[in-house]
């Protein structure tokens, strides 16, 4: 019955839709009687344009919706606390970061399978984020696979966490290829300031403490000369406090160079 509702509901849709281009059709066929059936023509086809495009424009926000739903849905799960005493009902547990990884991963996979992009990529980076918990080679290369065949914004985030993933394994030649690589981008997603600030870890943890300054003088002092469209200072990135406290204990004479930092209105 309930198959037999919904089957007759798109029917009657379907005739509602039918009637009123028809009905339409007649109404400008009377008024146009003798002028010509290609006037009728042409002016029939822009009603049928018009109301599918109403129609399609419709379909498409639900599906975006739901498509947004399912993805939210899969990131709280990604997100989900690991605990391995009770909890209330309503709150979502593991008791390990792999049983969180697998399950976040199979409701990513089936938002990646059903959905278009930018979904699709979202997903698809998501569950190789979480692969790598439960299998690291293979998440790092769905990554990669992300990296050169998402759009610009997905292809960012991904390149910058296997980076990460590079640079948390010790690979710091493969890590700085990436993040430079990243830079170059030039993301919103992933924004130079955040990729730089890596490198300069990467840099003092190989001992090279003047590159690091160097690299955390440039990220502070462009971010305090940085002005918008009013001419105004504007406000520092977490990138950017985060590479003047670095820079303030790695070399504080350096430090003590930088431009002071403009007051910004909250």
């Amino acid at each position: 019955m309930a198959k037999y509702k919904k089957k007759r509901a798109r029917e009657l849709q379907h005739d509602r839709f039918r009637d009123t281009t028809m009905g339409l059709l007649d109404r400008l066929g009377n008024n146009l009687e003798g002028k010509g059936r290609t006037i009728l023509y042409i002016l029939g086809g822009v009603v049928v344009v018009a109301l599918l495009a109403v129609v399609l424009v419709k379909w498409n926000g639900r599906k975006n919706d739901e498509a947004r739903q399912a993805l939210g849905r899969a990131i709280d799960i990604s997100s989900a606390t690991i605990s391995t005493t009770p909890s209330p009902a309503s709150t979502m547990t593991f008791p390990s970061e792999q049983d969180r990884a697998k399950r976040a991963i199979e409701e990513f996979d089936k938002v990646a399978a059903k959905y278009g992009d930018p979904y699709r990529s979202e997903a698809h980076y998501f569950a190789a984020t979480n692969r790598l918990i439960i299998d690291r080679p293979k998440g790092m290369a769905e990554l990669a696979n992300v990296a050169s065949q998402s759009p610009p914004e997905v292809a960012a985030l991904a390149k910058f966490a296997l980076a990460q993933a590079n640079e948390s394994d010790s690979k710091y030649d493969q890590a700085i290829q990436l993040y430079n690589e990243v830079i170059k981008m030039n993301s919103l997603t992933v924004t130079p300031e955040t990729a730089n600030l890596r490198l300069a870890k990467i840099y003092e943890k190989q001992g090279k403490k003047k590159e690091a300054a160097d690299l955390l003088f440039s990220i502070v002092d462009a971010s305090r000369k940085a002005k918008g469209h009013d001419d105004k200072p504007l406000p520092a990135s977490s990138a950017a406090r985060e590479a003047a406290s670095d820079l303030q204990k790695l070399d504080p004479d350096r430090y003590a160079q930088l431009p002071p930092e403009s007051p910004t209105l909250g």
